[in-house]
């Protein structure tokens, strides 16, 4: 897939290792490579967050986390299938296939299946994503542009520019293997 000169643009800059601002469904995210242990780092140090917290990963659809899913029951499959697209974000055992960097010091890791174009477009150009707020630890998420650059002033090497999806609330995020609802929409 081609996609938009635009997304284009910022997919170069995250396969080249670079962190990126984008609209997700409420608030705008900072973004890059998860395979990518510079550019996730540069990442954490921007949002002043702790390696050990562990970071969400989003998708363009459910296909793209196959290696992750690949071993999960079928009554699980099906409960992120009917949810995604969407705002929701589940928590689902990583059986070490992703790095330290990305599931902190937890067995599962934080996947969302996006409903919002532009990450949609993004994430198949590239693959799957870290998506986190863009935002530094203990500030609100940015809901603009403008704030985002003021966070962050010249230290992205991207910013995809758009609207957010006009959600009111980030994803809910709930455990797959007890359905525990940890964060509300």
């Amino acid at each position: 897939m081609r996609g938009s000169w635009r997304v284009q643009q910022v997919a170069r800059v995250i396969r080249a290792g670079g962190v990126v601002a984008y609209p997700t469904e409420a608030v705008w995210g900072l973004g890059c490579d998860p395979w990518n242990a510079v550019a996730v780092e540069r990442l954490l140090a921007l949002k002043q967050r702790a390696q050990a917290k562990g970071l969400i990963l989003v998708a363009a659809d459910i296909s793209q986390f196959d290696f992750l899913l690949a071993d999960l029951p079928q009554s699980w499959l099906a409960r992120l299938a009917s949810s995604w697209p969407g705002p929701n974000t589940w928590l689902v055992p990583h059986a070490n296939r992703l790095p330290s960097w990305i599931t902190g010091q937890h067995a599962s890791v934080a996947l969302r299946v996006s409903d919002h174009p532009l990450v949609r477009e993004l994430c198949l150009q590239v693959g799957p994503l870290v998506s986190t707020s863009a935002n530094p630890a203990g500030r609100p998420a940015a809901r603009t542009r403008l704030r985002v650059e003021q966070y962050f002033a010249d230290q992205l090497d991207g910013v995809l520019g758009g609207a957010l999806g006009g959600r009111k609330n980030p994803s809910l995020i709930r455990d797959l293997r007890s359905g525990d609802i940890l964060r509300p929409a």
